[in-house]
């Protein structure tokens, strides 16, 4: 775990402070004493130690090649919820034998208070720049690592670099990439991720279109990443009260989907409307999240990390559930 909260004698409080490493061996990861902390160059050296145990993969087998996947969590997670859902996405997809590799919790200071949303929104955009240190640091190194590859082809990176955001925290992120990106004096279709999953994301469903509200930041996203997917219902009532507590005249992606899919000139991205996977008993409120408790969103996740390519998870029903719309009913005479 990467973590910017400031920490307490018993856990982490809602306050930003500067960026701390831990890593843990326990279960029970919402328990703060099951948690180690370490100075930044040893979770670097333990990471790239970790990252070189994964098995080299030929080219015709990158969709079994292994993971470090960082997980944003989004609003209204204290740092106790955050660790749950951390821990249960790590048992899900990247544990046992046939996991995707190593995870890492970027664990920022959301409010965990639902009358606290602009302002967690507000704060989220300054926690942004801590994430863009980290992702900085990273594209440095795997810009050595590929110059170490092009002299000896043995000294190849064994994982791909993904990201999963959730909710408000692809705000974050989007943040974070646009700094991030500015730095490095704005390089092209340079893959600092392979993979990003945008679950339910709080933000602008027009990120990656040329007149964005939000400037370049789409095109910071769309260019240090292969490929994006964004993961979207519009039942999803929580994004319903995120749009109207913002009367931005722009609507959020993770309930309405992308402006226009692709959009112009980025052909990395595409969407996923997953309101078919919900059954009607989950209800508006509870979809926000349902996309790490359903095993057929996880599957698709764990399908889309892998990089298995659009059209063959459209063609396969992947994209697609069987849990709703409810049945018409009915009618006997």
């Amino acid at each position: 775990m990467i973590s910017n909260r400031r920490v307490e004698a018993d856990g982490f409080g809602t306050d930003r402070a500067p960026l701390s490493y831990w890593t843990s061996d326990a279960g029970g990861l919402d328990q703060f004493k099951n948690w180690t902390k370490i100075s930044a160059v040893r979770f670097q050296k333990q990471l790239i130690a970790a990252a070189d145990q994964f098995p080299p993969r030929s080219h015709d087998e990158h969709e079994d090649q292994c993971h470090v996947c960082f997980f944003v969590h989004g609003y209204n997670n204290g740092w106790q919820d955050a660790a749950r859902r951390y821990e249960k996405l790590c048992a899900a997809l990247f544990s046992g034998e046939d996991g995707l590799g190593l995870c890492i919790s970027f664990d920022w200071p959301s409010r965990g208070d639902v009358l606290g949303y602009l302002p967690d929104r507000a704060h989220a955009r300054e926690c942004a720049n801590d994430l863009a240190n980290v992702l900085s640091a990273l594209y440095d190194w795997l810009l050595a690592k590929q110059e170490a590859t092009f002299k000896n082809p043995a000294d190849a990176c064994k994982a791909k670099v993904s990201m999963i955001a959730h909710s408000m925290g692809n705000y974050l992120l989007q943040k974070a990439m646009a700094a991030a990106w500015t730095r490095k004096n704005q390089p092209l279709l340079v893959s600092l991720l392979n993979q990003l999953l945008m679950v339910a994301a709080d933000v602008d469903n027009d990120l990656f279109e040329s007149q964005s509200s939000d400037g370049t930041d789409g095109d910071a996203v769309a260019n240090l990443t292969y490929r994006i997917t964004a993961l979207y219902s519009g039942r999803d009532a929580v994004l319903g009260a995120s749009a109207g507590l913002k009367h931005f005249g722009v609507r959020r992606l993770g309930r309405s989907g992308l402006a226009s899919c692709p959009p112009l000139g980025k052909d990395n991205v595409w969407e996923v409307d997953c309101s078919s996977f919900f059954p009607p008993a989950v209800g508006g409120m509870d979809i926000h999240s349902a996309y790490f408790e359903n095993e057929n969103t996880l599957a698709l996740i764990e399908d889309i990390l892998r990089g298995t390519d659009r059209l063959v998870l459209e063609e396969l029903g992947h994209t697609e559930g069987s849990a709703w719309p409810p049945p018409p009913a009915v009618i006997t005479a």
